[in-house]
């Protein structure tokens, strides 16, 4: 990785001595590896993680990552997935990280062990390029030292193994290739090389591409060209020294190539800022305060404070050893007085750097310069992130601390080189220091990494540095809540509520908790507290405020919990109204309000809420069901199944739109849609997508088609995968039955215990055409009339056991009862005349057994009877026992 140069000596800072060179050709081979092994193996227990805290909404919850979503989106949306001109977007444009994360989804979807091994060949990657460019400045051993150091630090797990921080990564890896191009641009014998400026420009875009701070590279290459080549402060470009220390010729401040190389550099940063800034709009993003609570407060809070993280960001780097994977809230108490003791060592902190910059300027100009590249590293990257020029949305983020850290560890690999040479008796004392404080590094890296296992070991890591934090009292309850344990996501919450009584989402999270457990008086008092918290109307004044949109939620939660009262369906309404006023682009919002207006038979209302959030979403899947949910309750099957159709081409994967749709074409005569229904649901099936339903469903279809045998197999399958699945045991003996095998669809319909009544029909009906058992019928068509004494076939069928049986008196009272119900049923009359018949028969010789003259049978579809009319399908039989799975008539509202 460290090639000799074959420039001429002032390409270098320092013209390596003999000795080193031969060090260098000696153990350039191995030292590579052993970074990259370090730097591998270092994480290499990351690999077991999941996808944690960020990295379920970048990449579990990113639709952007779907191969159903257009890949220009990502030209469009934020790093999150929302789309850059919305009020709630993060204005963080990264495309070519959420790119690696489609590749990924691509790949092996939501398996989390590709997502970590991508992120740990990336950070091994980084360590090599930046080993190669610590050549450029440094002899090998520091390059070597300064690489290691870098490759296991423990402030980069959260950038390592959080899958979120691939966009640190990224940006590293292009801003360092960014950095060596205008190092070589520089080192030019004859004009400047404008294509490697150029280089430099497109791996700079790249680097801001994958994550903003990547710009700052611009800033590191114009101060290495002033300070490090031209030398203007001090000395000439080429360092040859007089005897005596000084500079020999003429000392030039600025060049010609200097001046073209900066004005290329500074129209090509411009156009790449104007670019992102007309991508990002007008405003910034605007912050929770609890994010940032310094950046709401006004002079001297916010700027002490600031000034305070600034010297947290730096201790970090020194000693990482109280890490947290969030800052926020009330991590890090504001510094509120002139007189807080904290300042005392930002005082010192600010001090020590102006003498350190004092230092460089009287130092040898080789180690000068050496350490204006460490500190120009450590500087620019992390301007971005120290709310310095503007308010960002965290207290202090450790990942963004991946890039300064190179010069962190430059400087101090810089620092303990010096020592090394000047204080050659302590040599192996420095050498065992070194030693030591890479394997505490690595001990550190190795335990950080298992913190972020899940997400309920690395909240509660969290929660061993601070008390402070309701933010991840919140989301450790949510994990509780996740694993069904309400009661301490309960505690939890109420903690976090106790934490910071101001933070609107701990006391919506209580009422939520609250509802779960069926507490609803408490509830509804959690919710109005949390109202409360919500920014108060000013009569007789217009001005603006802004609402974070996930607190939005507490109207729909509150309105929900409302609208199980039917005397309050207007006051929950009310405050869905409310909601969608302040947020006009509120979807969940007119998904609610309009359930609630279905509750009040409004549906033309509730229609019309439905196409106005289509107006403001015409890509949520959710909408387009709902309307077809609607549609079919108005018995518009036809137009259901067309907003269903609209769902699955929003998203082919959407689970309840695919079931609505094949159980609709299941009455279609257009075998067409059956196959595109069976298409779906493959695609449905391969998913591993509540499988047996789509077994099912299949089934279903394959009988329309008359596949009996596909049928047959597909209701097996899933019967394997729930024993209970009523419809389908039913329709796997209605198969059998057709099939002529009705000793095996007996077991079946024992098996749904009397709770189904088509079941106790077609298994009576069984016993008294198949088995013969007369007794066995009767008691089957008995059961289904207490549970339905209407029911028509039963009671027929029951009035045929009665004449089998010989009860001729029973059967005639049966079959007038069943001719009262049905009046209309014409064979009910004519297997009343034959019952009749037959008594006077036997009333007029009761001593002779007199055969009966018609015996008809229990099934009013075969040919012993005329049949009862049901309606023309292409399988009457089939048609009148078939039994489809149960529609979705549950609307897809927001998950309370």
């Amino acid at each position: 990785m460290c090639r000799p140069s074959h420039k001429k000596a002032h390409m270098r800072l320092s013209p390596r001595q003999p000795d080193e060179e031969k060090s260098k050709t000696a153990h350039g081979n191995w030292c590579p590896w052993v970074i990259a092994m370090s730097a591998f193996l270092c994480y290499l227990n990351s690999l077991t993680c999941g996808l944690v805290f960020d990295d379920r909404p970048a990449i579990r919850e990113n639709m952007d990552l779907r191969p159903t979503t257009p890949l220009s989106n990502l030209l469009y949306n934020d790093f999150w997935g929302t789309p850059m001109h919305r009020e709630e977007s993060h204005k963080s444009y990264r495309p070519l990280c959420v790119l690696t994360f489609r590749i990924n989804y691509w790949l092996h979807e939501l398996n989390p062990l590709g997502y970590h091994l991508v992120n740990t060949v990336l950070h091994t990657v980084v360590c090599l390029l930046y080993y190669r460019f610590c050549c450029d400045f440094l002899p090998f051993t520091p390059s070597f030292v300064t690489s290691m150091l870098f490759a296991v630090h423990p402030i980069h797990t959260e950038a390592v193994t959080g899958v979120v921080g691939r966009a640190e990564l990224l940006s590293s890896i292009f801003f360092l290739l960014a950095l060596q191009t205008y190092i070589r641009s520089t080192r030019q014998k004859g004009p400047n090389d404008y294509k490697a400026l150029l280089r430099c420009l497109l791996f700079a875009g790249l680097a801001m591409l994958s994550k903003e701070q990547g710009i700052t590279v611009v800033a590191v290459c114009v101060t290495y060209d002033i300070f490090l080549v031209q030398k203007s402060s001090r000395a000439p470009l080429v360092p040859d020294r007089a005897p005596r220390g000084k500079i020999k010729g003429p000392t030039p401040t600025w060049r010609k190539d200097l001046v073209l190389r900066l004005l290329v550099m500074t129209m090509g940063t411009a156009l790449l800022l104007a670019a992102r800034m007309k991508l990002m709009g007008t405003k910034l993003p605007v912050f929770n305060k609890f994010d940032n609570p310094a950046s709401v407060e006004s002079w001297p809070i916010r700027h002490l404070t600031h000034h305070y993280l600034v010297l947290l960001n730096a201790w970090l780097l020194f000693f990482p050893s109280d890490l947290c994977c969030d800052w926020t809230m009330g991590t890090i108490p504001l510094v509120t007085s002139f007189f807080d003791l904290r300042l005392l060592p930002t005082v010192l902190f600010y001090a020590v750097i102006c003498i350190f910059v004092w230092k460089i300027y009287k130092s040898e100009i080789t180690i000068s310069k050496r350490i204006m590249m460490g500190v120009s590293l450590c500087v620019f990257p992390f301007i971005p992130a120290s709310n310095l020029l503007y308010p960002v949305g965290f207290v202090v983020a450790e990942r963004v601390l991946y890039i300064p850290s190179m010069g962190f560890c430059f400087l101090v690999a810089h620092g303990w080189h010096l020592l090394y040479q000047t204080e050659r008796k302590h040599n192996f004392f420095l050498q065992v220091c070194i030693v030591i404080l890479l394997c505490l590094n690595i001990s550190k890296t190795v335990k950080r990494n298992f913190d972020w296992k899940d997400e309920e070991t690395l909240f509660r890591s969290g929660l061993r540095i601070t008390k402070n934090n309701a933010k991840l009292y919140n989301n450790l309850g949510h994990v509780m809540e996740a694993d069904g344990k309400n009661e301490d996501a309960l505690q939890l919450f109420l903690k976090a509520a106790k934490v910071q009584p101001d933070d609107l989402g701990s006391h919506l999270n209580v009422g939520r908790m609250y509802n779960s457990l069926g507490m609803t008086e408490k509830a509804e008092k959690a919710f109005w507290m949390a109202k409360n918290l919500l920014p108060k109307v000013r009569p007789g004044k217009t001005y603006q405020t802004h609402i974070v949109p996930r607190h939005l939620d507490l109207f729909l939660n509150l309105g929900n919990l409302l609208s199980r009262n039917h005397s309050r369906l207007e006051e929950a309404q009310e405050l869905y109204k409310e909601a969608i006023s302040m947020k006009t682009d509120y979807i969940d919002a007119y998904m609610q309000r309009a359930s609630l207006l279905l509750k009040l038979n409004r549906s033309e209302e509730a229609h019309d809420m439905y196409k106005q959030a289509l107006k403001y979403d015409h890509m949520n899947p959710d909408i387009f069901y709902n309307m077809g949910v609607l549609l079919l309750e108005q018995g518009k099957s036809h137009q259901a199944l067309a907003r269903f159709d609209q769902a699955l081409q929003v998203d082919p994967e959407h689970e309840k739109s695919l079931l609505n749709y094949a159980i609709l074409t299941q009455d279609s005569g257009d075998s067409s849609l059956r196959r595109l229904a069976h298409e779906r649901l493959q695609v449905l099936l391969n998913k591993g997508r509540q499988p047996e339903r789509t077994y099912f469903n299949m089934g279903m279809l394959a009988m329309q088609d008359r596949d009996t045998a596909s049928a047959e197999n597909y209701f097996r399958k899933a019967l394997q995968l729930r024993t209970d699945f009523d419809a389908a045991l039913f329709n796997l003996a209605l198969v059998l039955h057709e099939t002529r095998r009705p000793l095996e669809a007996v077991p079946y319909l024992q098996r749904l215990k009397n709770r189904h009544l088509k079941g106790l029909v077609l298994l009576g009906n069984i016993y008294f055409n198949d088995l013969k058992n007369y007794s066995a019928a009767q008691q089957c068509y008995e059961l289904i009339l207490k549970k339905d004494p209407n029911h028509i076939p039963a009671l027929h069928n029951l009035c045929a056991a009665l004449f089998q049986l010989d009860q001729l008196e029973a059967a005639e009272s049966c079959l007038l009862r069943a001719k009262k119900l049905a009046p209309q049923e014409r064979y009910i009359d004519h297997h009343l005349k034959l019952v009749q018949q037959r008594r006077k028969k036997l009333a007029s010789n009761p001593l002779k057994d007199i055969a009966p003259e018609t015996v008809f049978c229990a099934d009013s579809k075969s040919n012993c009877n005329e049949p009862m009319e049901t309606g023309k399908t292409e399988n009457p039989k089939l048609a009148f026992f078939l039994e489809k799975d149960r529609q979705f008539g549950d609307k897809d509202d927001v998950k309370l």
